[in-house]
């Protein structure tokens, strides 16, 4: 999801938390302390690979130490997020996935998860990568290159 300019994925944020599912936009400083937190496990993340997370209960994001003694109660979720007319399995979605985002879901298996919002119809359908790839009827690498 990026942050700037990209109004849908903000909006499915947004649609994720008000379902009061435990759903928590982190800060840069919280991410921080994930990333730390979980390198510290051996386990790789890359800060830009997810967008929000999940708490299985309150735990203060601000405080790497409160991170670290609850990392097993976070979830790390990378939305991708269509504003088109899907059903609520999102059969027929395409969607790109970055190498970093690919890594990281590798990395932490199901501590990491993607999390398709459909922002016309509010309905969210989480997999773990090895769903994704379950469900995938095609799989097309690309090179996406910016200049």
């Amino acid at each position: 999801m990026k942050k700037s300019g990209n109004t849908t994925a903000n909006l499915a944020a947004q649609i994720l938390i008000r379902k009061q599912l435990g759903f928590v936009l982190p800060t840069a400083k919280q991410k921080r302390h994930l990333v730390v937190a979980f390198a510290k496990r051996d386990m790789i993340v890359y800060g830009k690979a997810f967008d929000i997370l999940r708490l299985a209960k309150p735990i203060d994001l601000n405080s790497l130490e409160e991170v670290e003694a609850h990392l097993d109660q976070i979830t790390l979720y990378e939305i991708k997020s269509t504003k088109q007319d899907f059903n609520e399995a999102f059969d027929g979605y395409f969607f790109g996935l970055t190498a970093a985002e690919v890594l990281v879901a590798q990395s932490l298996k199901k501590r990491f998860q993607f999390v398709f919002v459909n922002t016309l119809s509010g309905s969210h359908l989480e997999l773990t990568l090895s769903q994704i790839f379950a469900r995938a009827r095609g799989i097309y690498p690309t090179w996406s290159i910016s200049f």
